[in-house]
């Protein structure tokens, strides 16, 4: 006896009926040969992909969710007979369950789970990866980053824009130096010719500086420039991929956090960059200080702790003051475009004025964190600023004492000077800089933690490929709790939709109706319970296919600025001429845009303001008929339309729903007439399933 038809009842209820069989053969004799313990079981059921949980044993407490479970019974040894598997909750208060044999059968819960003491193992489908991103090195991780891949991949022009930084700093000396040769050697000595050579070799080196700066710059913001495309494609394809369950804020601090993304972009590009590398070099000067003035080197040195401190001093705060004023900046923009989403009603509702109140706190707020994020940056800078002068004076005065000992020149003081400015700039910048590397490493962390969110394409991870599907639809034992909800919107569901079939799907406000929809579409996946499509698991399938292949329309309507072209076409980005029309005549759009001067061009503005309700559904209705889809999921898709538009989108999914699957959610009467099954939603659970007439004639649920 082996575990194959265990395995294979496994591979069908997560993988589909398709790749069930799919057991390796050249693994088949291992799976022969199990029968020693639990241990061995586990290893067979890890070698075709799955993961174990082992879970503990309540006999007074049978479990009622988390199937698939494998139940062996403990101290066996080589007798397979008594391994089984439980798929799920059958009719009634029973376990569903498998045997060796692959016959399946349904028990009482508590005679089967109390009648020997079990040991139980929790079984789910193990992430596949492409084994070549598995062995991947640290450094290949970071070559892929959201972030640090694409500045690495311009690591080359930082390099150069490196080597410019030097060469400036290098050409930096030249002041210095002519000003100490100037005073000490032409001046005494009334050296013209020196002079003039001495013009003409600081003549080159600032231009060669002018150059050199320039293409600095130029080199920064190329490299920014192009990190900034990458990470910002990369920003909008996370926000489009995120798994809806994980969205837990609003679209405006959303929409507020991307825009974090504009300072990282300004540290890339701006100049607080170039200050950056500009501080290692502050050592050349202090060098070369200590070459010509020697004791005055350390007027500067001394200058150097008291600016760092302070910079260092108030960084714990302003990091505390930039999350806060982040937060609330994020407030804040959730409340403006919540209230440019919504104006009419807003207006219609006359909360104008606790919209204004919601506002003014939150720029209240935010002002307030601006004012002491200021005070603490003023107070360093002064800081840096008063040291600046200190030094000036101080190395002065250390040069009157130097040259009175015949150390030096008056020549070196000047040159001692320049240079002390040169060394202590770059820290004087300390605060603004570190200021700007905090709200940076802010807004990285805060993006950071958007790009970690679960994806619905995570990487590494192989779909089964279905570019056609026939829109056979299986819910099996699907249960649903919505993100931070106390009670399950969907409870045990069950039920199955042949290809072709028209379904109805009727219930109270709340019950779990648009639920289904969504689950379906995977815009959320069930917390226990599997939904198949044509025998596949759709958490298996490439989400691009499966929505390709099914036609929706939501009770959320959407539509975009640009052309009604646009928004039919919005599917796939284009569509043809005869395409356009045939589905704006069939759905109704054509009545009202024949009317309008520019026809289908006629340009929208947001969410399609200025149309109807109902124009608006008839053209999202139009936009799921596109590309001929195998399986249409229509919620409320009449709710807002009269009696005339309503009747010519019954007349069109009429036609249009021939060898199509049908899935209906509404509460007309009018879209009952394109369905022969009705499932009736009542508490999250189905109670009644069966042909609408018996449901109109009070014999239903």
């Amino acid at each position: 006896m082996d575990i194959s038809n265990h395995l294979i009842w496994l591979r069908q209820y997560y993988l589909g009926a398709d790749q069930a069989l799919s057991v390796e053969p050249a693994k088949a004799t291992t799976l022969m040969s199990v029968g020693r313990g639990q241990e061995a079981i586990i290893g067979a059921i890890r070698n075709q992909g799955f993961m174990v949980t082992s879970l503990p044993y309540d006999k007074t407490d049978p479990p009622r969710t988390g199937f698939p479970l494998l139940l062996g019974c403990a101290g066996f040894t080589a007798n397979l007979d008594e391994l089984f598997t439980v798929m799920g909750i059958g009719s009634g208060d029973q376990y569903l369950i498998l045997d060796g044999e692959g016959e399946s059968r349904e028990v009482p819960i508590d005679t089967f789970w109390r009648e020997r003491e079990w040991w139980v193992l929790q079984v789910t489908l193990a992430p596949v990866t492409d084994s070549s991103i598995e062995q991947t090195t640290d450094q290949s991780l970071l070559r892929n980053h959201w972030f640090f891949g694409p500045l690495l991949r311009a690591k080359g022009v930082y390099f150069q824009v490196a080597i410019a930084a030097l060469m400036v700093n290098v050409f930096a000396l030249t002041t210095s130096i002519f000003s100490m040769i100037v005073y000490d050697r032409v001046i005494p000595n009334q050296a013209i010719d020196t002079l003039t050579a001495l013009l003409v070799g600081a003549g080159i080196v600032f231009l060669s500086d002018f150059i050199i700066r320039t293409l600095r710059g130029y080199f920064l913001d190329s490299a920014g420039v192009a990190a900034d495309t990458l990470i910002g494609e990369a920003l909008f394809e996370q926000v489009m991929e995120i798994k809806t369950s994980h969205r837990t804020e609003s679209s405006g601090a959303t929409a507020s956090l991307m825009k974090e993304f504009e300072a990282l972009r300004d540290f890339l590009t701006s100049t607080t960059l170039v200050t950056l590398i500009d501080i290692p070099f502050a050592i050349v000067f202090l060098l070369v200080i200590w070459s010509i003035g020697g004791p005055m080197v350390w007027v500067p040195l001394a200058a150097i702790p008291l600016m760092l401190g302070s910079g260092l001093l108030v960084q714990p705060i302003m990091r505390r003051i930039t999350k806060a004023n982040q937060v609330d900046g994020h407030r804040k923009h959730s409340v403006l475009v919540e209230t440019l989403q919504g104006m009419d009603t807003v207006k219609a509702m006359g909360a104008s004025q606790v919209m204004m109140k919601r506002w003014r706190t939150a720029v209240a707020s935010q002002s307030q964190l601006g004012l002491r994020q200021r005070m603490w940056a003023s107070f360093a800078a002064n800081v840096a600023n008063l040291a600046q002068q200190l030094v000036q004076v101080g190395v002065v005065t250390v040069g009157f004492f130097l040259v009175g000992e015949g150390a030096l020149g008056f020549g070196a003081i000047i040159a001692c000077t320049i240079l002390s400015g040169r060394a202590i700039s770059p820290l004087a910048q300390l605060t603004q800089l570190l200021t700007k590397v905090n709200q940076s490493m802010a807004s990285y962390k805060s993006l950071d933690a958007l790009m970690g969110l679960p994806r619905e394409h995570m990487k590494g991870r192989t779909y089964v490929r279905r570019p056609s599907l026939k829109g056979r639809i299986e819910f099996r034992h699907v249960t649903f709790t919505y993100p931070e909800a106390s009670q399950p919107t969907l409870k045990n569901v069950n039920f199955t939709i042949e290809a072709g079939e028209h379904v109805g799907i009727l219930g109270r406000i709340g019950s779990g109706k648009s639920t289904i929809a969504k689950l379906l579409l995977g815009i959320y996946q069930p917390n226990d319970g599997v939904i198949l499509v044509d025998g596949v698991n759709v958490s298996q399938i490439d989400p691009d296919d499966l929505r390709r292949n099914l036609g929706a329309v939501l009770q959320d309507i959407w539509l975009s600025a640009g052309s009604i072209r646009d928004n039919i076409a919005i599917r796939s980005g284009s569509i043809s001429n005869e395409e356009l029309l045939r589905v704006g005549a069939i759905t109704g759009v054509s009545q009202f845009v024949d009317l309008l001067p520019q026809g289908y061009e006629t340009q929208l503005r947001e969410r399609g303001e200025g149309l109807s309700g109902g124009q608006r559904q008839a053209i999202c209705t139009a936009r799921a008929l596109v590309g001929a889809p195998t399986t249409l999921v229509l919620d409320e898709p009449t709710s807002a339309m009269d009696q005339q538009a309503e009747q010519t989108i019954v007349n069109c999914l009429a036609q249009e729903s021939n060898n199509k699957t049908l899935l209906v959610v509404t509460h007309k009467a009018a879209l009952m007439k394109l369905v022969s099954r009705v499932l009736v939603i009542d508490g999250g659970k189905i109670a009644y399933d069966g042909p609408p007439e018996r449901l109109a004639q009070g014999r239903g649920a």
